[in-house]
């Protein structure tokens, strides 16, 4: 199947089949704007950003278009990519249908994957195909046929990652998990201004102590962790794909002093942003 792409306005979506000959049109710059859904059986191997993955079974990978996407190896059984952009489906204003932003995409984690269980193979199989068909049909209503396949996928994903990432107390406690998408998808929004928990206490009403606790109860990192976190990964990005100085990724990232953003690196990689940037060119 060669890759078939819905077109309209500015809106697009489009979906192919991933073997061994697609690997380079998938890690080229194409699409690098859009928001990537994988579905990967196993046996592949892939990069995103600095950290790889070897797929034991089937799995999705939900990669936002900021993200460094490398498939380095395929499997034996062909794999499904989807692309989208937001004029699509755009998940933060449709936020009540599916729920997923911070938990799929945006997520503190930085990497929202979800095994699939073999009882789930069955439905993702018969979702893509007929995506595929809708495709073929063409007719008026592909647009909104399609972009229903794509809530059905992300509901679906949202429930699994829930299962899989989060204990079963939190997910009975819709409080802590709306919460949790809160947190991250704050921090993703505001990391280059924000850089303590209390810069985000006021915005979710209440104390930096409580954000704590909270942090604790989900049995997640320290929330001064998550957002340092997100800024020492943005750095990295930045140092690995442009040639932006220390000091200039410094200011980039809101930091006025970027010998402290130095320290701050060092402390948090183990080496500073010129030796991170030989090391991975290297």
């Amino acid at each position: 199947m060669s890759t078939i792409v819905f077109n309209n306005n500015s809106k697009t979506l489009g979906l192919l089949r991933v073997s061994q000959e697609q690997t380079n049109a998938i890690n080229g710059p194409d699409y690098k704007k859009y928001i990537k859904i994988l579905y990967l059986p196993a046996g592949y191997k892939l990069r995103v950003d600095f950290a790889c993955y070897d797929t034991q079974q089937p799995t999705l990978f939900f990669i936002s278009p900021n993200q460094y996407l490398e498939l380095e190896t395929a499997g034996e059984e062909s794999g499904y990519f989807i692309f989208y952009n937001r004029d699509f489906y755009c998940i933060q204003i449709h936020d009540q249908e599916v729920a997923c932003d911070g938990l799929l995409f945006n997520n503190i984690r930085n990497m929202p994957k979800v095994e699939v269980s073999e009882d789930e193979i069955p439905f993702l199989k018969h979702l893509f195909a007929e995506m595929t068909q809708e495709f073929q049909i063409d007719d008026s209503s592909l647009e909104e046929m399609v972009r229903t396949y794509l809530k059905q996928l992300l509901i679906r994903a949202t429930r699994s990652w829930k299962r899989q990432h989060l204990n079963s107390l939190v997910t009975e406690q819709q409080n802590d998990l709306e919460f949790f998408r809160k947190f991250t998808r704050l921090v993703e929004e505001h990391y280059k201004t924000k850089h303590t928990v209390a810069d985000y206490a006021d915005s979710l009403c209440m104390a930096p102590k409580t954000i704590t606790h909270k942090f604790n109860r989900l049995r997640l990192p320290q929330p001064n962790e998550v957002i340092k976190n997100r800024i020492i990964l943005e750095a990295k990005r930045l140092l690995a794909h442009t040639s932006l100085t220390a000091k200039e990724i410094a200011y980039h990232l809101g930091y006025n002093d970027p010998a402290y953003f130095s320290r701050l690196f060092m402390t948090k990689t183990g080496e500073s942003p010129s030796g991170f940037r030989t090391k991975f060119l290297s």
